[in-house]
Protein backbone atom coordinates (compact mmCIF):
# COMPACT_ATOMS: atom_id res chain seq x y z
CA UNK A 1 0.00 0.00 0.00
CA UNK A 2 1.12 3.08 -0.61
CA UNK A 3 2.23 6.14 1.51
CA UNK A 4 -0.36 9.23 1.06
CA UNK A 5 1.20 12.15 2.36
CA UNK A 6 -1.22 15.51 2.94
CA UNK A 7 0.76 19.15 2.71
CA UNK A 8 -0.59 22.15 3.49
CA UNK A 9 -0.50 25.65 4.49
CA UNK A 10 -1.54 29.23 3.17
CA UNK A 11 -0.66 30.91 0.22
CA UNK A 12 2.97 31.58 -1.18
CA UNK A 13 4.63 29.22 1.97
CA UNK A 14 6.33 27.36 -0.03
CA UNK A 15 4.34 24.17 0.47
CA UNK A 16 4.28 23.28 -3.41
CA UNK A 17 8.45 23.94 -3.06
CA UNK A 18 8.07 21.11 -0.71
CA UNK A 19 6.02 19.03 -2.97
CA UNK A 20 8.27 19.57 -5.96
CA UNK A 21 11.48 18.54 -4.24
CA UNK A 22 9.27 15.40 -2.95
CA UNK A 23 9.08 14.80 -6.12
CA UNK A 24 12.33 15.42 -7.43
CA UNK A 25 14.29 13.18 -4.59
CA UNK A 26 11.97 10.64 -3.81
CA UNK A 27 9.81 10.24 -7.10
CA UNK A 28 6.85 10.54 -5.04
CA UNK A 29 3.67 11.29 -6.93
CA UNK A 30 1.95 14.71 -6.77
CA UNK A 31 -1.75 15.87 -6.66
CA UNK A 32 -2.20 19.62 -6.29
CA UNK A 33 -6.08 20.01 -5.39
CA UNK A 34 -5.70 23.82 -6.59
CA UNK A 35 -5.03 22.52 -10.31
CA UNK A 36 -7.35 19.29 -9.78
CA UNK A 37 -10.26 21.43 -9.43
CA UNK A 38 -8.70 23.90 -12.22
CA UNK A 39 -10.20 21.10 -14.16
CA UNK A 40 -13.49 20.93 -13.03
CA UNK A 41 -14.52 24.13 -14.72
CA UNK A 42 -12.43 23.79 -17.93
CA UNK A 43 -14.60 24.44 -21.35
CA UNK A 44 -16.97 21.91 -21.79
CA UNK A 45 -17.38 20.65 -18.19
CA UNK A 46 -20.53 21.21 -15.62
CA UNK A 47 -18.61 23.52 -13.31
CA UNK A 48 -17.54 26.37 -16.66
CA UNK A 49 -21.26 26.39 -17.96
CA UNK A 50 -22.37 26.86 -13.69
CA UNK A 51 -19.47 29.65 -13.25
CA UNK A 52 -20.78 31.87 -16.36
CA UNK A 53 -24.50 30.96 -15.88
CA UNK A 54 -23.54 32.55 -12.30
CA UNK A 55 -20.62 35.52 -13.04
CA UNK A 56 -21.32 36.03 -16.50
CA UNK A 57 -19.25 35.78 -19.39
CA UNK A 58 -16.72 38.93 -18.05
CA UNK A 59 -14.75 35.81 -16.48
CA UNK A 60 -13.73 34.45 -19.80
CA UNK A 61 -10.37 35.22 -20.49
CA UNK A 62 -9.20 35.72 -24.02
CA UNK A 63 -8.69 31.76 -24.09
CA UNK A 64 -11.98 30.66 -23.64
CA UNK A 65 -10.96 29.17 -20.49
CA UNK A 66 -12.49 30.90 -17.09
CA UNK A 67 -9.41 33.78 -15.98
CA UNK A 68 -8.60 32.72 -12.48
CA UNK A 69 -7.51 36.01 -11.51
CA UNK A 70 -10.59 37.67 -12.25
CA UNK A 71 -13.15 35.39 -10.46
CA UNK A 72 -9.92 36.01 -7.62
CA UNK A 73 -10.76 39.45 -7.34
CA UNK A 74 -14.65 38.46 -7.26
CA UNK A 75 -14.30 36.13 -4.40
CA UNK A 76 -11.10 36.68 -2.10
CA UNK A 77 -12.15 38.81 0.94
CA UNK A 78 -16.14 38.08 -0.35
CA UNK A 79 -18.00 35.61 1.30
CA UNK A 80 -20.87 35.70 -0.34
CA UNK A 81 -19.24 35.40 -4.00
CA UNK A 82 -17.24 32.65 -2.63
CA UNK A 83 -19.90 30.40 -1.59
CA UNK A 84 -21.74 31.13 -5.44
CA UNK A 85 -18.20 30.03 -6.59
CA UNK A 86 -17.65 26.97 -4.77
CA UNK A 87 -21.37 25.43 -5.15
CA UNK A 88 -20.62 26.73 -9.62
CA UNK A 89 -17.61 24.23 -8.94
CA UNK A 90 -19.35 20.84 -8.44
CA UNK A 91 -18.63 18.24 -6.23
CA UNK A 92 -14.72 19.01 -5.47
CA UNK A 93 -14.87 16.31 -2.43
CA UNK A 94 -15.94 13.57 -4.58
CA UNK A 95 -12.89 14.67 -6.89
CA UNK A 96 -10.25 14.47 -4.57
CA UNK A 97 -11.27 11.75 -3.30
CA UNK A 98 -11.34 9.89 -6.32
CA UNK A 99 -7.92 10.69 -6.99
CA UNK A 100 -6.42 9.75 -3.80
CA UNK A 101 -8.88 5.91 -4.02
CA UNK A 102 -6.99 5.69 -7.44
CA UNK A 103 -3.44 5.89 -5.81
CA UNK A 104 -4.38 3.49 -2.90
CA UNK A 105 -5.87 1.23 -6.22
CA UNK A 106 -2.90 1.73 -8.45
CA UNK A 107 0.35 2.58 -6.87
CA UNK A 108 2.93 -0.12 -5.34
CA UNK A 109 3.59 -1.00 -1.81
CA UNK A 110 5.82 1.96 -0.31
CA UNK A 111 5.43 4.09 -2.94
CA UNK A 112 4.05 7.27 -2.11
CA UNK A 113 1.80 10.10 -2.96
CA UNK A 114 1.63 13.55 -2.49
CA UNK A 115 -1.61 15.41 -1.41
CA UNK A 116 -1.33 19.40 -1.48
CA UNK A 117 -4.51 21.33 -0.85
CA UNK A 118 -4.95 24.86 0.95
CA UNK A 119 -7.63 23.19 2.62
CA UNK A 120 -6.82 19.87 3.54
CA UNK A 121 -7.37 19.93 7.32
CA UNK A 122 -10.62 21.77 7.06
CA UNK A 123 -12.35 20.12 4.34
CA UNK A 124 -11.64 16.56 5.76
CA UNK A 125 -9.27 15.40 2.86
CA UNK A 126 -6.54 14.53 6.00
CA UNK A 127 -8.68 11.59 6.55
CA UNK A 128 -7.78 9.86 3.41
CA UNK A 129 -3.76 10.86 4.64
CA UNK A 130 -1.17 8.84 6.56
CA UNK A 131 0.37 12.17 7.77
CA UNK A 132 -0.76 15.74 7.39
CA UNK A 133 1.82 18.20 7.19
CA UNK A 134 1.83 21.84 7.36
CA UNK A 135 3.86 24.49 6.08
CA UNK A 136 3.90 27.99 7.70
CA UNK A 137 6.19 31.79 7.07
CA UNK A 138 4.89 35.12 8.52
CA UNK A 139 3.23 37.72 6.53
CA UNK A 140 5.99 40.03 6.29
CA UNK A 141 7.78 37.03 3.94
CA UNK A 142 4.80 35.41 2.47
CA UNK A 143 3.50 39.19 0.81
CA UNK A 144 6.48 39.68 -1.17
CA UNK A 145 6.92 36.29 -2.68
CA UNK A 146 3.23 36.85 -3.79
CA UNK A 147 3.62 39.77 -5.46
CA UNK A 148 6.64 38.60 -7.19
CA UNK A 149 5.36 35.03 -7.82
CA UNK A 150 1.91 36.21 -9.32
CA UNK A 151 2.36 39.92 -10.55
CA UNK A 152 0.38 40.77 -8.30
CA UNK A 153 -0.34 44.92 -6.91
CA UNK A 154 0.32 45.08 -3.13
CA UNK A 155 -3.55 45.48 -2.59
CA UNK A 156 -3.93 42.05 -4.27
CA UNK A 157 -1.52 40.25 -2.45
CA UNK A 158 -2.74 41.23 0.90
CA UNK A 159 -6.31 40.45 0.13
CA UNK A 160 -5.59 36.97 -0.90
CA UNK A 161 -3.41 36.60 2.36
CA UNK A 162 -6.21 38.04 4.61
CA UNK A 163 -8.05 35.35 3.18
CA UNK A 164 -6.15 32.56 4.63
CA UNK A 165 -6.13 30.76 7.87
CA UNK A 166 -3.48 31.35 10.49
CA UNK A 167 -1.40 28.42 10.86
CA UNK A 168 -1.75 28.83 14.17
CA UNK A 169 -5.20 27.62 13.79
CA UNK A 170 -4.31 24.94 11.74
CA UNK A 171 -1.20 23.62 14.22
CA UNK A 172 -3.16 21.00 15.88
CA UNK A 173 -4.16 18.87 13.24
CA UNK A 174 -1.01 18.57 11.56
CA UNK A 175 1.56 16.38 12.79
CA UNK A 176 4.59 18.03 11.41
CA UNK A 177 4.82 21.82 11.41
CA UNK A 178 7.74 23.48 8.74
CA UNK A 179 7.89 26.94 9.21
CA UNK A 180 9.75 28.30 5.97
CA UNK A 181 10.76 32.12 7.40
CA UNK A 182 14.60 31.42 7.06
CA UNK A 183 17.17 29.91 4.84
CA UNK A 184 15.48 27.74 1.72
CA UNK A 185 17.95 24.90 2.12
CA UNK A 186 17.81 24.59 5.67
CA UNK A 187 14.20 24.27 5.26
CA UNK A 188 14.51 21.41 2.75
CA UNK A 189 16.51 19.70 4.70
CA UNK A 190 14.21 19.32 7.98
CA UNK A 191 11.48 18.16 5.16
CA UNK A 192 14.53 15.23 3.94
CA UNK A 193 15.20 14.49 7.52
CA UNK A 194 11.34 14.04 8.56
CA UNK A 195 10.59 12.23 5.15
CA UNK A 196 13.16 9.76 5.79
CA UNK A 197 11.94 9.36 9.41
CA UNK A 198 7.98 8.92 8.67
CA UNK A 199 8.43 7.06 5.64
CA UNK A 200 10.57 4.41 7.56
CA UNK A 201 7.91 4.48 10.25
CA UNK A 202 4.93 3.91 7.65
CA UNK A 203 7.04 0.83 5.98
CA UNK A 204 7.58 -0.48 9.52
CA UNK A 205 3.76 -0.08 10.28
CA UNK A 206 4.64 2.17 13.43
CA UNK A 207 3.50 6.05 12.18
CA UNK A 208 1.41 7.00 14.54
CA UNK A 209 -2.34 7.76 13.56
CA UNK A 210 -2.54 11.18 12.17
CA UNK A 211 -3.68 13.95 14.65
CA UNK A 212 -6.29 15.33 12.37
CA UNK A 213 -8.45 12.61 13.80
CA UNK A 214 -7.73 13.60 17.54
CA UNK A 215 -8.73 17.55 15.66
CA UNK A 216 -11.58 16.53 14.03
CA UNK A 217 -13.53 14.82 16.97
CA UNK A 218 -12.64 17.38 19.47
CA UNK A 219 -14.21 19.82 16.43
CA UNK A 220 -17.13 17.66 15.96
CA UNK A 221 -18.25 17.54 19.46
CA UNK A 222 -17.82 21.77 19.92
CA UNK A 223 -19.58 22.04 16.67
CA UNK A 224 -22.52 19.80 17.73
CA UNK A 225 -22.55 21.36 21.75
CA UNK A 226 -23.03 24.85 19.44
CA UNK A 227 -25.55 23.63 17.52
CA UNK A 228 -27.49 22.00 20.23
Amino acid sequence: MPMILGVTGSIATGKSGMCAYLVEEYGATHGDADKIVHRMFDPGREGFKNAVAEFGDEIIGEDGYIDRKKIGNLVFGNPENMSRWMKAIGDIEAEMRSVVENWRSNLGNEEVAILEAVNLIEAGYSAWCDATWLVAAENEITLPRLIARNNFSEEEAQQRLDAQRKWEDRAPAADYIFHNDGRYEDFLEEVRQTFDRVHTQFKQATLPKSRWFAWNAANSELRNATQS
